[in-house]
């Protein structure tokens, strides 16, 4: 599989160039094994797609091969990602991911402004996106990732919640406003891969999902905005009773 088609295969070219940017100098091998990780929990790359190829990778992060391949390496003893050979070889994310509920517990206040955060940064990103005239390939992909998510598995639908998520911030046209919203949810997706998935918080979630996309289409900033953050509200509510 190309860099192409695994980008095809997850989130847009925005999201995905996103997450494969610069990495901080000072600690590049935590740092790029951060940044791997994020593409895996936010399902940038999902189980079973390709990496790009360890070049690639280096001249993204700019950081050495070395760096990578130590990373990659760190990532494979984890059980996070597996190496094919052959033609159409390279480094995979594993399918199905292996279980995580051993998320490190949130710090002190952290889960407060975990949830603050988000609330602030996704109601403005739905509220941009309502208020912008959206294009007609910018409409179905929203509808699409709204489709995937409804549809989609247990096992799925974090991953795909994710995307519709980051889907719509990059409708807000901010594309440092995606990049905070993908780090922020990159550490809530932890948190709530720590409890189990509810078969009704999906259905309610599903509902709202809805609500905000229907009103990002009609251009109702307000409702988009309002919809939004009673949604997260819901996901917030679930942290605090799990992990407080």
């Amino acid at each position: 599989m190309s860099v192409s088609d695994s980008t095809a295969s997850g989130d847009s070219s925005l999201v995905h160039d996103l997450v494969f940017r610069p990495v901080r100098s000072g600690n590049s091998l935590e740092d790029t094994v951060s940044r791997l990780m994020q593409t895996i929990r936010l399902g940038v790359v999902p189980p079973g797609g390709a990496l790009p190829s360890e070049r690639e990778l280096a001249t993204r992060f700019s950081v050495s091969r070395d760096t990578v391949r130590e990373a990659i390496k760190e990532l494979s003893e984890a059980g996070y990602l597996t190496a094919k050979r052959g033609r159409y070889g390279g480094t995979f994310v594993v399918d199905p991911l292996p279980h995580s509920g051993d998320a490190s517990p949130p710090e002190p206040g952290e889960l407060d402004d975990l949830v603050g955060l988000r609330e602030v940064l996704e109601g403005a990103a739905a509220r941009r996106a309502a208020e912008r005239d959206l294009g007609a390939a910018q409409r179905a992909e929203l509808w699409t990732r709204l489709a995937e998510v409804q549809a989609a598995s247990t096992a799925d639908y974090r991953r795909l919640d994710s995307r519709l998520h980051l889907a719509i911030a990059e409708l807000a046209g901010v594309p440092s406003l995606v990049a905070l919203i993908a780090d922020n949810r990159t550490r809530i997706n932890e948190l709530l891969d720590s409890f189990p998935l509810l078969a009704r918080n999906i259905e309610h979630s599903n509902r709202q999902h809805e609500a905000v996309v229907l009103a990002i289409l009609a251009g109702n900033a307000a409702g988009a905005e309002e919809a939004m953050r009673e949604h997260l509200a819901g996901s917030a509510t679930l942290l605090r009773g799990f992990l407080a």
